[in-house]
């Protein structure tokens, strides 16, 4: 056998005669070298909802090395959070995991606490928390301050709002929200609950029509579309497959502090909206203002005491807690929003926009032209920004302004019906499709939000479990 130094002067030899041989019959030759290793940027996405998950699919994570930091591992398709909640669809119909793109990129489940703008650094605290086993084998939450830094050279913040409580007592405690799959589930469960409650013998006529009190705080999209929804619910499979006596105890009541519910939309639309929920014997209490809740009763100013089986919260949007500690930068006074230029750009506090920083989604407003914190506005930010970050990626200006195209607003109003709203640019009444109602609007209620379901996989499942549930009708176990 041969030893390594023996053999190197022999494979020296043979590569030096082959070379020659290609050189006298004229074979051209090759020479290898190694590619230089292209340095790509680090951009940090701070939230996973509709302005930081829209991001996150489009860029090229190719010439960026993406970060995203969110306390979920999925994205919330909201306008079905509504049809989970009283099982229409199931919730993973309204979730897409962020970790569908990785290794492409690295995700962090975190909260972000603080941002530093002048060393580009976030600070960051895991929103998982270890689990611990006791020698009983009881499993318990071990808290933990492990805190870690990112660096970023480009940051795009997307961390979204939570539900707007206006500080009254014990909303928090006692009262469900729904801007989560969480939530949905929840509400859900409550829902069934409240039934197998007062279903019980013991229980007298007022303790049922107290439990079977549902009650809604809130009178824009999202609880218009809730209202309908349990609406729907309590008139096919709760009535269905309770007792009778209980689905006539049952009652839906719906608050809100404005004059008119749904006040985006049109009075036209408003009033049809109104007249068509109260035929279907939903109440609407506008003007109302509530002043504390406690468990299973709050206190209403024009009302009093309203006992109730479950309350459900959705009056606005109140800053991320991210957003409201950040500093150096410019806020909007009354919702404390962070204000950017018309390129989506932080604004600091001296007025000069910051080139690396950007604000998407509810989390930003633009200062010459704000427009309101829905998703439609922050999806459009998420594309434009996009198309910047790509060209950027490629030594590219992009100097074109963010300019937002209103598509319209879409509300379901129960029993197969919606409202379309539509207003036309020149502000004009007139033209095609501007203001719909009833069935056709409905089509184009569940049309728009089949093609907007990002994945192949949901946007089978959701006229699955549609048609599925239309013939066979809602689950209504409990587990």
């Amino acid at each position: 056998m041969l030893s390594v130094t023996r053999t190197q002067p022999l494979f020296r030899q043979v590569a030096a005669d082959t070379l020659q041989a290609r050189k006298n019959f004229g074979i051209g030759v090759r020479k290898l070298s190694w590619p230089s290793t292209r340095h790509r940027q680090r951009l940090v996405i701070l939230g996973s909802g509709w302005g930081g998950y829209g991001l996150l699919r489009g860029v090229d994570r190719s010439r960026w090395d993406v970060v995203v930091i969110s306390p979920n591992t999925y994205f919330n398709f909201t306008p079905l959070l509504a049809g989970c909640a009283v099982g229409t669809l199931e919730f993973r119909c309204a979730i897409e995991p962020v970790r569908r793109y990785s290794p492409e990129i690295t995700y962090y489940q975190a909260w972000c606490d603080e941002i530093d703008f002048k060393q580009k650094t976030l600070k960051c605290m895991p929103a998982t928390q270890p689990v611990a086993k006791s020698t009983t084998g009881i499993e318990s939450q071990v808290e933990t301050s492990a805190q870690f830094s990112i660096p970023y050279d480009k940051l795009v913040i997307a961390v979204g709002a939570y539900s707007q409580t206006f500080d009254v007592p014990g909303v928090k405690e006692h009262a469900h929200f729904l801007k989560d799959a969480r939530d949905a589930r929840r509400i859900r469960s409550r829902i069934l609950e409240c039934f197998e409650q007062a279903n019980q013998p013991f229980l007298s006529d007022i303790e049922r029509r107290n439990l079977l009190n549902f009650c809604i705080v809130g009178g824009g999209p999202t609880g218009v579309e809730f209202s309908a929804e349990l609406h729907d619910l309590l008139h096919t499979d709760i009535q269905r497959h309770y007792p009778r006596s209980l689905a006539r105890l049952a009652k839906i009541t719906l608050y809100d502090v404005a004059p008119n519910i749904l006040g985006t939309f049109d009075q036209s639309l408003r009033k049809y909206t109104e007249k068509t929920l109260a035929r279907e014997g939903l109440r609407i209490l506008t003007s109302h203002h509530v002043e504390k809740v406690e468990a299973g009763k709050m206190w209403v100013k024009e009302q009093g005491e309203v006992p109730f089986g479950m309350l459900v919260w959705s009056t606005g949007l109140a800053p991320n807690p991210l957003i409201k500690s950040i500093r150096g930068v410019e806020k909007h006074p009354q919702t404390s929003s962070l204000i950017t230029d018309d390129h989506l750009n932080v604004i600091m506090e001296d007025g000069t926009p910051n080139p690396d920083v950007w604000t998407i989604g509810d989390a930003g407003t633009i200062k010459e032209s704000p427009l309101p914190a829905t998703a439609q506005v922050a999806n459009q930010k998420a594309k434009y920004l996009v198309k910047k970050l790509n060209k950027l990626s490629k030594d590219q200006e992009h100097t074109v302004p963010f300019e937002f195209h209103n598509q319209g607003s879409l509300a379901y109003i129960g029993n197969w019906k919606a409202i379309y709203d539509r207003p036309n640019p020149d502000g004009t009444e007139e033209g095609f499709m501007t203001k719909e109602t009833g069935r056709v609007a409905w089509l184009l209620w569940r049309s728009a939000y089949f093609t907007m379901t990002l994945s192949w996989r949901n946007k089978i499942l959701v006229p699955a479990y549609w048609f599925l549930n239309w013939i066979f009708g809602r689950d209504l176990t409990r587990f």
